[in-house]
């Protein structure tokens, strides 16, 4: 007669959470109740489980059963949508039937899927376990993907307007196809753009935009089989890109000169890893490029002193990344009510490129861009992420190109955090067109436009950030900030003369959180005051504009 077996032996503990799921469901409790006490995937993986039939399961905009949902706007909006495919989303699933459960490789999973703003959310489960195999349920829900309107933003002091037809999930494939109309201080622009993630029902990206501008056009088109995964293997693509356009340099806040840049890129390669080792990813990327740039006077604009000669980049390059397998799930920090992920492990890359004069480069030559950024948790549950990026010539007369920043997250409660950041930017050797412009678009809340520039540049952010659990409608979710930024911009040939030194602002802000739409745009509503002004610049600035985060 066998005899039940000890809860130390392998396997044991699944056995007896299976057997609890049993009683459970045998005494009258609910298939949700026997759900419940299902082992988790960590438990499985113990166990040695493998996995069995993977079940996807997509689900509407809304749901309906729940009363807080079953309105008819609500049911509606899930007429008129498409439904993601199933398919598209059992592609994105990185195990399969017969792989050994891993917990890694579900949550890799899940943040995957995540990533596509078609979906609201995503729940991966173990529904069924039955002689050391597991069932799992993979539940997503979709946002509404089609966006027809047309919107104003203010920063700076200047406007920009546009007009958009955009579909994120066109019949459910996954496929964005967009049509625009913009305006802002640079150029007015119509373009159409189309992307597939998933393209030929395989892992192959293909990408494609033209826009016509009122100084010039751009396209650029890519197909690339990426590295999806940590655990992928190879890589290989192309693009092109092409760009006309008139180009300013500002002082002060205002047009000091405007030339006509055209550029064209180029780029083939392949890649090879052997995937995830003990935590670490390492790959190699070989390929070829070519980069051309051309400069010139614009008849009718005040025309830069100098401007740079045309300049021909033709050549092989080499690529390596470093990844570390570490990744933080976290809640409220730069969304509202929505699971967030950090990559806190170290992720470091290198590229050297050679421009050659035997395949039609101006002059040999050897650049390099290099990048690494590390998460790290000073205390529990806060976060510091700490990124770095240098590029340049490899040579003594090459100019170089530097940049850092820190983001700092320290929740104080479940609605209230504390955030800071710092960024700075460095440029050695600055030809005429070379600068780095601080002002109300890119983080000086209180100042115009591009208000300084130089070859330096440093700006400190601090916000008291507030959440809530206001839902209007189920359809928004609503923050706040109290913030003060300090920055200055300066050295090189452009110099704000009337106001150089560092300036300082405070103010309130009130942001609007998308969250069922494919978008997921933050609505930063912002009153900033400056603290060190000239007489020409407002009191206070208002600015109102759509971001991808807090």
């Amino acid at each position: 007669m066998g005899f039940p077996a000890s809860p130390h032996q392998p396997g044991a503990a699944l056995r007896l959470a299976v057997a609890a799921a049993l009683l459970v469901a045998c005494l009258g409790g609910s298939r949700a109740q026997a759900q419940s006490v299902l082992p988790d995937f960590a438990a499985l993986e113990a166990a040695g489980a493998t996995v069995g039939e993977i079940r996807v399961v997509p689900q509407d905009i809304f749901d309906t059963s729940d009363p807080a949902e079953n309105y008819a706007l609500f049911r509606l909006a899930n007429t008129l949508h498409v439904q993601t495919r199933e398919g598209v989303i059992r592609r994105a699933i990185l195990f399969r039937p017969g792989d050994p459960v891993s917990v890694r490789v579900i949550e890799e999973t899940e943040r995957l899927l995540r990533a596509n703003g078609y979906l609201y959310d995503v729940s991966l489960r173990p529904v069924a376990v039955r002689d050391g195999v597991v069932d799992i349920e993979v539940v997503t829900r979709d946002t509404w993907s089609l966006n027809i309107g047309a919107g104003v933003s203010r920063s700076g002091g200047t406007n920009a307007s546009n007009v958009e037809l955009t579909e994120e999930n066109l019949f459910g494939t996954g496929t964005r196809l967009s049509l625009r109309r913009t305006s802002d201080i640079d150029r007015s622009s119509s373009s159409i753009e189309y992307g597939n993630d998933r393209a030929f029902g395989t892992w192959t990206a293909v990408a494609l935009r033209h826009a016509s501008n009122s100084d010039g056009s751009s396209s650029a088109l890519s197909v690339v089989r990426p590295f999806y995964a940590l655990d992928s293997r190879w890589t290989a693509g192309g693009a092109v890109t092409s760009d006309d356009r008139i180009d300013a340099v500002y002082s002060s806040g205002v047009i000091a000169s405007q030339y006509r840049a055209k550029q064209s890129q180029a780029r083939v390669f392949g890649g090879w890893s052997a995937g995830l080792v003990d935590g670490w990813v390492q790959r190699h990327t070989l390929g070829l490029s070519a980069n051309q740039v051309r400069y010139s006077a614009e008849p009718g604009r005040v025309a830069p002193a100098t401007l740079p000669g045309d300049d021909k980049q033709v050549g092989p390059y080499y690529r390596y990344d470093l990844i570390e397998d570490r990744f933080d799930r976290e809640l409220n920090r730069n969304l509202v009510g929505r699971p967030e992920f950090f990559a806190v492990g170290l992720n470091a890359s290198l590229q050297i490129n050679w421009a050659s004069r035997a395949l039609g480069s101006s002059r040999d030559k050897a650049f390099y861009s290099a990048s690494v950024s590390k998460g790290f948790e000073p205390a529990p549950e806060h976060t510091l992420i700490a990124r770095a990026a240098l590029s340049g010539e490899l040579a003594a007369s090459g100019g170089q190109y530097l940049s850092a920043a820190a983001q700092y997250y320290r929740p104080q409660s479940r609605y209230r955090l504390f955030y800071a950041a710092a960024v700075g930017d460095w440029i050695t050797r600055a030809g005429p067109l070379d600068g780095l412009v601080l002002g109300g678009d890119n983080g000086l809340r209180g100042y115009p436009l591009r208000y300084q520039s130089g070859a330096r540049r440093m700006l400190f952010t601090i916000e008291q950030r507030f959440y809530t659990d206001v839902y209007p409608w189920r359809l928004f979710r609503i923050g706040g900030a109290a913030f003060l930024d300090v920055g200055r911009a300066w050295g090189g040939s452009s110099t704000n003369a009337v106001n150089p030194g560092w300036l300082s602002d405070v103010g309130l802000g009130l942001r609007i959180v998308s969250v069922r739409s494919a978008f997921s745009n933050v609505l930063h509503i912002d009153l900033a005051m400056p603290l060190s002004r000239d007489p020409d610049i407002s009191k206070l600035q208002l600015l109102v504009k759509s971001k991808q985060s807090f």
